[in-house]
């Protein structure tokens, strides 16, 4: 197999930060980078996002909210499979634990 080097400069703690993410996923950095530019290569498409994300107003009012209904004990009961926790959802006298 034919093997070319590609010299990336970044800081001591990027590519501290980007060895851990890629240990996470079972992979070495080389790997990962070599994953990354096969993506571009076969999407021919890069998604980068320089701005952090904040969450919406949307989002912070249901947190809150649900917040208040985990101190009231307003919670469901626990559930080992999908058909019972949907039947328990339409179920009009269904009871929150707590």
């Amino acid at each position: 197999m034919n093997v070319a080097v590609i010299n990336v400069k970044t800081t001591d703690e990027t590519k501290k930060q980007a060895k851990k993410v890629a240990e996470e996923f079972g992979l070495s950095l080389s790997s990962l980078v070599n994953a990354l530019i096969r993506q571009v290569i076969r999407t021919k498409s890069v998604n980068l996002s320089f701005e952090t994300e904040e969450p919406s107003e949307y989002l912070i009012k249901s947190l809150k909210e649900s917040e208040e209904q985990l101190k009231r004990g307003e919670t469901s009961p626990l559930f080992d499979n999908a058909e019972d926790a949907i039947l328990w959802l339409n179920d009009k006298n269904r009871a929150y634990e707590g």
